[in-house]
């Protein structure tokens, strides 16, 4: 099965377009393990999510030792649910083959997040094993985002914009997503109607302050699918105390219903 159909399987019944990122924080974190703390959230939210998203910064940060984490982690998951490995790759053609590989076959990611700068040949090894997800960098959520992603390209299309219709070139096997940012409502908007079909994965709810309700009006496809609405600290860090399993899934219920509540005002309009 391919990640799109894994997505949408998994999204159906659980009725949930709600990614959590699992990106463990020490300094955030109540007084447990990490892998603990991961497969508690795991257990306690597995039921209301369409995928997970580790960032493989929070783990290579901890050297050899998170790394380990990260493969336990990823075998806990359960087997219906994608992963998405937020590594935000980019590099020559013969590193990238090495990266691909080392997220897709190695570690077993479903999906991974990559940056298109260096063009085609740094996302092309990635594309190849056509059953996985690729996620390229858009109009990203943080603030800086502008200091590039705005600059006017030929034609006076920002970068941003050029950067979508490129991976919609590129989609050759039907596999390449877009990461758009919450925080960016418009661009999102926008960034949909070149890619009515592509699915989104869309990071900036909670902590970084975007709209969910504009996440979900402009990120869904035409059927209401294909948005990946990531959500993170907001759910990790609910409690940090013994109940904080039980915590993340009362903030995570509470956004899959939100979630759903925007998407059904959403096709009432339509």
């Amino acid at each position: 099965m391919n990640f799109i159909d894994k997505l949408l399987n998994i999204s159906r019944k659980n009725e949930s377009l709600l990614c959590i990122g699992l990106d463990p924080n020490p300094e955030l974190m109540p007084k447990v393990g990490i892998l603990e703390f991961n497969k508690a959230i795991i257990a306690s939210t597995r039921d209301l999510v369409c995928a997970y998203k580790p960032n493989l910064a929070f783990y290579e940060a901890l050297g050899i030792e998170g790394l380990i984490i990260l493969e336990k982690t990823i075998k806990y998951m359960p087997a219906d649910i994608p992963i998405i490995g937020d590594a935000k790759r980019g590099d020559i053609g013969n590193t990238a083959k090495a990266y691909a590989r080392a997220l897709f076959s190695t570690f077993g990611f479903d999906a991974a997040t990559v940056n298109p700068y260096l063009g085609f040949d740094s996302i092309e090894p990635f594309i190849s094993y056509q059953d996985k997800g690729v996620f390229v960098l858009c109009r990203t959520s943080n603030r800086g985002a502008m200091d590039f992603q705005d600059l006017s390209c030929t034609g006076g299309f920002p970068l941003y914009e050029m950067v979508a219709q490129k991976a919609k070139e590129w989609n050759i096997y039907g596999n390449i997503g877009l990461v758009v940012g919450a925080t960016y409502p418009e661009e999102l908007k926008r960034i949909r109607s070149i890619c009515p079909e592509m699915c989104l994965l869309i990071p900036g709810i909670g902590a970084q302050g975007g709209d969910l309700a504009l996440a979900v009006s402009y990120g869904v496809d035409a059927q209401g699918e294909k948005a990946i609405i990531n959500v993170s600290r907001q759910i990790l860090y609910a409690s940090r105390e013994r109940d904080f399993a039980q915590a993340a899934r009362n903030a995570a219920e509470k956004i899959r219903n939100q979630i759903n509540s925007h998407l059904a005002s959403r096709q009432k309009a339509r």
